[in-house]
């Protein structure tokens, strides 16, 4: 059986060349960063010639790239880090739609005595700027507002967001984890003090991870024993996943240029038109236009989102219904119930994120298969729904 792999959103296969790239640092290359000598000085270097990459992705200079092991230690770090820093503000600002790592973060923080206020979305899942902008005062020292949702994949408007956060003097971080390869990431246009980017997410390596720190920007690490990353992250570096992350940097760079994300964002179109025509009752979550046209969030209402996941792995199809980091957790998706779906219908709910390998017959082929199991499965019988209105 022909397989086909459409949650991208979750992680991405490392391409060729990264891991063309990565081989040698794993064998006869193979030395500590660290170390005086030859070998330990070639691997600086590599190191060195990875974060220029990074930074040239971000728009930013070296040395405000600081490389963590995965999306969640940056997202911890920015938190953490920023919000013991701070002097004279103790409260932080976020979304009701963030990644866990950020939410179980900020909720930890509260616990620890700082104030926390989490903002709700609109239903199509975008933050209303202004509804933000009347939650900032002078005692809030960070503002952590996402890029792209992982569930939905709508696009948050940040650069208005920043503008707001600046005027009230706090910090601001972006999770753009679902960002690079996908959409430009303007961390000057966001007026962004920190950003997190994971290398997994633009056919990089699992292991390897970012943060933004733009200069004069204060951190407390979380991990410290030694000067490693600017003193911000003690430990040896993994050089072969941060060389890796470097080749994956230049190539999210020009897959912007040469207009592979919207090459993936016609696949998502084809396939959100053949599934809300083909099966009754289907419910796109998100907005229509604004969000990474490869990730189709949709409710299929009457089934359960597991059982149509399940029932398409089966066929060879691989999807999602939700965050991969959210799986094992019990409860409906908090993204779509801070939509305002109901828990049934974000039960109900699965996710299609397509990638640059993804191909138009693979998703025709998702468009043929997943209306006979949704039919299937309604059969069976199971909940009754009720159309949001």
């Amino acid at each position: 059986m022909t397989r086909v792999y459409a949650d991208h959103a979750a992680t991405t296969r490392p391409a060729p060349e990264v891991v063309d790239a990565m081989l040698p640092w794993w064998g006869e290359r193979a030395a500590n960063a660290s170390s005086v000598h030859g070998r330990g000085e070639a691997a600086r270097d590599a190191i060195e010639g990875a974060r220029l990459e990074v930074a040239r992705l971000l728009g930013a200079q070296t040395e405000e790239v600081v490389f963590t092991a995965t999306g969640s230690e940056s997202n911890n770090l920015a938190l953490v880090g920023a919000m013991r820093a701070a002097t004279g503000r103790r409260r932080l600002v976020t979304t009701a739609i963030e990644h866990a790592s950020v939410l179980e973060c900020a909720r930890a923080l509260e616990a620890e005595g700082f104030a926390l206020t989490v903002l709700p979305v609109r239903p199509n899942g975008a933050v209303d700027p202004e509804v933000l902008a009347d939650s900032l005062g002078d005692d809030v020292a960070l503002v952590s507002v996402m890029a792209v949702n992982n569930e939905t994949g709508v696009i948050q408007p940040l650069a208005e967001i920043g503008t707001f956060v600046k005027q009230a003097g706090a910090l601001f971080h972006v999770d753009a984890v679902q960002s690079p390869g996908r959409l430009a990431i303007p961390v000057d246009e966001w007026q962004a003090d920190l950003v997190s980017i994971a290398a997994h997410k633009f056919h990089g390596p699992q292991g390897a991870a970012a943060l933004f720190v733009r200069r004069r920007t204060r951190l407390e690490p979380l991990v410290r024993g030694g000067a490693h990353e600017r003193g911000l992250r003690a430990g040896t570096e993994n050089v072969a996943a941060i060389v890796g992350m470097g080749v994956a940097a230049t190539r999210a760079r020009q897959a912007l240029a040469s207009g592979e994300p919207e090459r993936v964002a016609a696949l998502g179109d084809r396939l959100l038109g053949t599934l809300l025509s083909r099966v009754s009752d289907t419910q796109l979550n998100g907005d229509l236009t604004r969000r990474v046209g490869g990730t189709v969030n949709l409710c299929f209402l009457g089934v359960d989102g597991e059982a149509v996941l399940h029932e398409l792995d089966r066929e060879g199809i691989e999807v999602s219904t939700g965050s991969a980091c959210s799986h094992a957790l019990a409860g409906p998706s908090h993204v779509l119930l801070a939509m305002g779906r109901t828990p049934d219908e974000a039960h109900a709910s699965v996710r299609f994120s397509l990638g640059a390998t993804n191909t138009e017959d693979e998703v025709d082929r998702i468009g043929e298969v997943v209306p006979q199991v949704v039919k299937r499965l309604r059969a069976l019988g199971g909940p009754t729904l009720e159309r949001t209105a």
